[in-house]
């Protein structure tokens, strides 16, 4: 079975500076698999590489059967992957009903659109109830459960999180992971980088470690998750 997303010895530099060196997982549709790491370990980078906005130095990345190496950022979401990124970069001053509309500019099935626009709004309620409020005024983890509904409104195939939880309360994490669950149960595949490990593993059916740009370890999220090096360096647990 060929997978959705094939990585292969993917290598990413800034200037002389190897960030990713040479790293190669997979991901099958209807999978959550999860890149944890510290931070620098080249999570980040290695999502932006895949969504367009950086250049592989090295490697291959592989999507529904095709070469995505040299294709543009705008055209990586019309073949179905969607990027929510770290720190969230919603447009403030839209509203949330503007920044959801905005995730679907690529479409033009107006009946679909407001057909997602709704499936958002029963994912994240409280973004139902303050439709019309400028999204600026929203709290961290409103504006993640905003970034996360923009990014479904392109209907895509997989779909990336990048530290969904970072800078949330404990309350407002657990509804992210919550959510994330949720969209898994629905089928939707999931690429998902998490400093919570334990949270993220507990989703994934594939985790992979990453230290200094390299994957270090990799199994099920079940496995990874009861390794007992994982839980010294990464759960807190002597």
């Amino acid at each position: 079975m060929t997978a959705l997303l094939e990585v292969e010895d993917l290598r990413v530099s800034y200037g002389k500076i190897e960030a990713v060196k040479g790293i190669s997982f997979s991901v099958e549709a209807g999978q959550v698999v999860t890149l944890i790491g510290t931070n620098g370990a080249g999570k980040t980078t290695t999502l932006r590489t895949l969504s367009g906005l950086l250049k592989p130095t090295g490697g291959r990345i592989v999507f529904d059967g095709q070469p995505l190496t040299s294709v543009p950022a705008h055209k990586i979401v019309a073949l179905g992957l969607a990027h929510s990124p770290e720190g969230r970069h919603i447009f403030p001053r839209l509203t949330i009903a503007e920044n959801l509309q905005l995730g679907a500019f690529l479409r033009k099935d107006k009946p679909g659109i407001e057909k997602d626009i709704q499936r958002a709004y029963d994912l994240f309620p409280i973004l139902g109830e303050r439709r019309k409020q400028a999204a600026g005024t929203l709290s961290g983890g409103e504006q993640q459960m905003l970034a996360m509904g923009r990014a479904l409104m392109s209907q895509p195939k997989l779909l990336m999180l990048d530290e969904p939880s970072m800078g949330l309360s404990p309350i407002m994490m657990q509804k992210i992971m919550a959510t994330i669950a949720e969209l898994k149960s629905q089928g939707t595949t999931i690429l998902l980088v998490e400093q919570n490990a334990q949270a993220a593993l507990s989703l994934a059916d594939q985790g992979h470690v990453m230290e200094i740009g390299n994957i270090v370890l990799s199994g099920t999220g079940q496995d990874l998750l009861h390794d007992e090096s994982v839980r010294k360096a990464y759960l807190g647990e002597d």
